[in-house]
């Protein structure tokens, strides 16, 4: 237990108040969660503000509190700090004993492929025989002990950050994949981390609600660059280093010049310092050559799809052998041992004649190179392999012409979220036209805003683009519905996408979080359609209307 004097003996910023000893059981910013003896950290946010709920902390014992407001009169020490936000995770580092200082910490940002590019990493740091664990969106993996983190994506809070650090060192763990968002850069919620290694997998539009633009979401990135250089020395084996991708010249000039550390660049062309070539995709996974400047992989496996994964494999690669002295052979062996992750491209198949799928494509980008992807594997798919077959053909009666073929499609399910980047909507909707064969519309956590409207946006976009309603494209307010109703235009050899939940375990309808998981509400739907034994559909109040 550390009392407030020890909790504030290394803290960076400007501060007021009384530090007296007083011992500290624990640090909250839910005045709910407040143990007897624990430190409430008062945080403002967009729909609430912790100050408001002082009183309340006290009452349920907190023995002293850290806001940003000019207060006097507390029962309980009080202290005075410029941004709680920015201050939380630092005293949430000095309370768990800066755990950070004695781990290898690897930061993986990006708007899209996060998840990934951390399993892989992770895989190849178990291969090497590196006690690893892993904080991510959707979990955080101690040893054999894996903690749920969340029913939505996004960084833990920095007191839980700093708590599952810490619970790795006590494991005996080295090093650490810490998974990091622009929300959690912006919030400055992993700067006590002490980065040694930091990876991004691209820039792209997403989250334009949340930092304005896209230049401000750049930098928000970017900060975990600044970071790195930052950290104090932990072994002189690891300097500080860069992962940039080369490829996303949105994001590269930017980062490249804002890194002030060693870097290194990945990408599918010849240029970065580290690239693939002999790329083939089939439908069961990736094979591809792995080259950097002193070094050749040959026939490098992962059981991922889509030339997105081949840049994911390389990023994670890269961070493996330039940044932590992995043998290469042994970082594609661990590039290999990952089977899939939870909801990306993830195939659900109860013996059904087409492919089903549920992904996380969940913007602009993700979407585009996810149907990409589906079409890649179609046109991989010989006659007769797989679930169906890629096409048919059937011989014209005499003198009608050449055969007619019947071309696999690809059908894809999805949704935009309400009080988030109304602009991806339309450019989603855009996207699927010009991908898809058809689209279907329909519910993703449209919160307080109105369902229907959110559905308007995205059909102007499909019309934008050609999209024809009642066609090409359709509008299925319940997400079950819309599956249920992919399923039944679904031909043989067909590939059906259920894209922007992946993962995730709630759907938020107005403030209320239901339960629901894609993968299952696919199991269901797919049951349904089959006639054989299955899940229940999970419940959504659309199923109502």
């Amino acid at each position: 237990m550390k009392t407030l004097p020890e909790l504030f003996a290394e803290f960076p910023y400007p501060f007021s108040g009384q530090l007296a000893p007083t011992p500290i059981a624990d640090i909250a910013i839910d005045n709910r969660k407040i143990q007897p003896g624990g430190l409430f950290v008062a945080l403002k946010g967009g729909s609430a503000d912790g100050h408001n709920f002082i009183p309340d902390a006290i009452r349920r014992g907190a023995a002293a509190i850290v806001g940003q407001r000019e207060i006097d009169g507390l029962p309980v020490p009080y202290i005075r700090v410029e941004n709680t936000r920015h201050a939380l995770t630092h005293l949430a580092a000095a309370f768990y004993g800066y755990p950070g200082r004695r781990l290898i910490v690897i930061g993986i940002t990006g708007t899209d492929g996060k998840t990934t590019t951390s399993n892989l990493l992770y895989h190849i740091l178990l291969a090497a025989g590196i006690k690893t664990g892993m904080i991510s969106t959707v979990n955080a993996v101690i040893g054999d002990t894996v903690l749920d983190t969340g029913f939505h994506v996004t960084t833990p809070d920095a007191h839980d950050v700093q708590n599952y650090l810490a619970q790795m060192v006590a494991a005996g763990l080295t090093h650490v994949i810490l998974e990091t968002t622009s929300h959690g850069l912006a919030q400055h919620r992993t700067d006590a981390a002490l980065y040694d290694i930091a990876v991004v997998t691209n820039v792209t539009h997403e989250h334009m609600d949340e930092h304005g633009d896209y230049e401000h979401y750049l930098a928000s990135k970017g900060r975990l660059f600044e970071l790195i250089a930052s950290t104090p020395p932990k072994d002189p084996r690891i300097p500080p280093l860069g992962v940039l991708n080369l490829d996303d010249q949105k994001s590269y000039p930017y980062l490249r010049a804002i890194t002030k550390t060693a870097q290194t660049s990945y990408g599918l062309t010849s240029q970065p310092d580290i690239h693939a070539e002999n790329i083939h995709y089939t439908p069961r996974g990736l094979t591809f050559d792995i080259l950097g400047p002193n070094f050749r992989v040959d026939s490098v496996h992962s059981s991922l799809v889509g030339a997105y994964n081949v840049s994911n494999c390389l990023a994670a690669f890269s961070a493996a052998v330039v940044g932590l002295g992995i043998d290469p052979q042994i970082a594609a062996h661990g590039l290999a041992a990952l089977p899939g992750v939870p909801g990306r491209m993830e195939r659900i198949n109860l013996g059904q004649p087409f492919t089903a799928i549920v992904d996380f494509a969940h913007t602009p980008n993700a979407l585009k190179v996810t149907l990409e992807t589906a079409r890649q594997m179609l046109a991989s798919i010989p006659a007769g392999d797989g679930p169906g077959v890629k096409q048919t053909f059937s011989p014209p009666p005499m003198g009608e012409g050449p055969g007619v073929r019947e071309i696999a499609r690809v059908i894809v399910v999805f949704g935009s979220a309400g009080l988030r980047d109304r602009a991806k909507r339309r450019m989603m909707a855009e996207t699927a036209a010009e991908l898809a064969d058809i689209s279907i519309l329909t519910a993703e956590d449209p919160r307080t805003e109105s369902l229907d409207s959110i559905l308007q946006e995205m059909a102007d976009g499909a019309v934008s683009r050609g999209g024809i309603e009642g066609e090409t494209f359709h509008r299925v307010r319940d997400r079950g519905e819309a599956i249920k109703l992919a399923l039944r235009l679904a031909r043989p050899g067909d590939i059906v996408l259920s894209c922007g939940k992946g993962h995730e375990q709630s759907m938020c309808f107005g403030t209320t979080e239901y339960l629901w998981d894609d993968r299952i509400a696919m199991r269901a739907a797919l049951a349904q359609f089959l006639g054989v034994d299955g899940p229940k559909m999970p419940y959504l109040p659309t199923q109502e209307s």
